[in-house]
C-alpha cells in the first residue's frame, strides 16, 4: 500500500474537486520518468469517475495493450481493492470493471500503436479517457478518442514522458493548455516520494544526451548531434579473446545498401561484440545474393554454437534463405526507431556493451550516426547506420528475452 503522495501527485489525483480547477476539462502531466505521475494519475482517474458517474463506459489507453497492463492496470488494480473497490477484469474483452459504493463502470482497455488503431475506439461514446504515455500515440487515435468523450461532464486525463519540442502534442495541447482549458502539471523525480536518492542516482546514471534531458530533467528538446554520445572508445572497445557461454548474431540486410552482422557473446553478464561481417556493394563494385550473405553467416558462425539469428524484419527473402537451410533459429527483429535507441544508450551507459577493436565498421558509424536536422521529429540521418541498425536489433531482442542474463528492462514509463 502506498503511504504517501507528494503535492503534486495528490493535486493530479484530486485536481477535478478542488474549486480553483473547476473549469478545467483535462489535465496533463509530463515530466521524468519514475516521477510518480501515472500511478497518481490513475488512481484519481478511477475516482473520479466513481464519483461522478455510473453506469458508464471510460477508456484507459496506452501505446498497447500490453503496456497498458504492464504500467497502469497490474500496478493499479491490486491499490484499488485495497481501499474498497470492486474489479472484475475480462482479459479476452479487454475491460475492467470497477465498483465502489454501489456504483459500477466499465473501462475498456485501448493501444494506440499506429494510424490504423484509430478505427478500433470509433464508435463507443465515453465519460472520460485516460491517455498515459500519449506521446507515443498517433494524433488520429488521441483525437478520435477524445471525440468519443461525449458524456455531459467528461474530462480528458494526459500523461507523458517529453519528446520533440516539434512534436503535436506538445504544440497542441501544452503549449496551449490555458485554451484548452487544461490543468499543467510538469512531474520531476522529487514528486514521487517511494523513490529514494540511490534509486533516482541510479535512472540519472542510465541517460545521457537528449535522453537525459527528456526522462531525468523532464524537458522537451530536440536530440542533435552524435545519437551515442557516450560511446567511450576507452570504455567499450576491447581486444584480446572472451570466452563466452552464448551467442547470437545480429543482422541488418541489405541488397543496394550494406549488409552488417554481428556476433555477440555473453561473458560475466557483459555482451561483447567479437566479430563483424560488413559488406557494401557500393564499396566493393558487385553485389551479393542471399546465398552469399548467408555463407558469410556460416563462417562469422565457424566453430560455435549460436542460439539465435536476429534479423532485419524487413528482409523477407534472407530470412527464408535462412530458414531453408535449417542450421540456424532465425527471429525477426524488433524495429522500434527511438525506443532501440534509448535502450542502446542506456546499455551503453551501463557498460552492458563492449565491441572488439577489428569490429572497425560499428566503431566507425558511432563517430557518424547523427540526429537528422532537417526532421520536425527524432530521426537518425539515414547513412552510416548498418551496423547501428542491426546492434539495435540485438539489444532489442536481448531486452525482451534475457532480464535475467545481464540485461534489465529500459522503460519510459512512470
Amino acid at each position: 500500500m502506498i503511504r504517501s503522495f507528494s503535492p503534486k501527485q495528490l493535486t493530479a489525483m484530486n485536481w477535478w474537486r478542488d474549486p480553483a480547477y473547476r473549469d478545467c476539462d483535462a489535465v496533463i502531466c509530463d515530466g521524468a520518468v519514475r516521477s510518480g505521475k501515472t500511478l497518481a494519475m490513475s488512481l484519481g482517474f478511477i475516482l473520479w469517475g466513481s464519483v461522478s458517474f455510473s453506469g458508464q463506459s471510460f477508456a484507459l489507453c496506452g501505446k498497447t495493450v500490453t503496456s497498458l497492463r504492464r504500467n497502469v492496470v497490474t500496478p493499479l488494480l491490486p491499490l484499488l481493492r485495497e481501499i474498497g473497490f470492486t474489479c472484475t477484469e475480462r482479459v479476452s474483452a479487454s475491460y475492467v470493471d470497477i465498483s465502489l459504493c454501489g456504483r459500477t463502470n466499465r473501462y475498456y482497455l485501448f493501444g494506440g500503436k499506429d494510424e490504423g488503431s484509430a478505427a478500433l475506439i470509433q464508435g463507443i461514446t465515453l465519460a472520460g479517457v485516460m491517455l498515459d504515455e500519449v506521446a507515443l500515440m498517433p494524433r488520429s487515435f488521441v483525437e478520435q478518442a477524445l471525440a468519443r468523450c461525449s458524456v455531459t461532464g467528461s474530462k480528458l486525463w494526459f500523461n507523458c514522458n517529453p519528446d520533440n519540442p516539434s512534436h503535436w502534442f506538445y504544440t497542441t495541447w501544452i503549449k496551449k493548455a490555458q485554451e484548452k482549458k487544461a490543468l499543467y502539471l510538469h512531474f520531476t523525480m522529487e514528486d514521487n516520494p517511494s523513490l529514494s536518492e540511490r534509486v533516482r542516482e541510479r535512472y540519472r546514471r542510465l541517460y545521457s544526451g537528449s535522453f537525459y534531458d527528456r526522462f531525468i530533467l523532464g524537458r522537451w528538446c530536440a536530440s542533435e548531434g552524435v545519437v551515442y554520445p557516450m560511446f567511450d572508445p576507452k570504455q567499450h572497445i576491447y581486444s584480446g579473446e572472451i570466452m563466452c557461454e552464448r551467442y547470437v548474431i545480429s543482422c541488418d540486410y541489405g541488397t543496394v545498401n550494406p549488409s552488417s552482422f554481428g556476433l555477440w557473446g555473453l561473458s560475466g553478464g557483459i555482451w561483447y561484440r567479437t566479430k563483424e561481417y560488413y559488406y557494401s556493394s557500393k564499396r566493393e563494385g558487385i553485389s551479393r545474393t542471399d546465398e552469399e550473405h548467408y555463407l558469410a553467416l556460416k563462417e562469422l558462425a565457424e566453430g560455435i554454437e549460436v542460439d539465435k539469428v536476429i534479423v532485419d524484419p524487413s528482409a523477407a527473402s534472407f530470412i527464408e534463405c535462412i530458414r531453408r537451410h535449417g542450421e540456424f533459429r532465425v527471429v525477426k527483429a524488433e524495429n522500434d526507431v527511438i525506443t532501440g535507441i534509448r535502450n542502446v544508450s542506456a546499455a551503453l551507459k551501463a557498460g552492458k556493451l563492449r565491441f572488439h577493436e577489428d569490429c572497425k565498421d560499428i566503431i566507425r558509424e558511432f563517430t557518424l550516426y547523427r540526429w537528422s536536422e532537417k526532421s520536425g521529429t527524432d530521426a537518425p540521418v539515414k547513412e552510416n547506420d548498418h551496423a547501428m541498425d542491426d546492434m539495435r536489433y540485438f539489444v532489442a531482442d536481448m531486452m525482451r528475452s534475457d532480464t535475467d542474463e545481464g540485461f534489465f528492462v529500459i522503460s519510459a514509463s512512470r
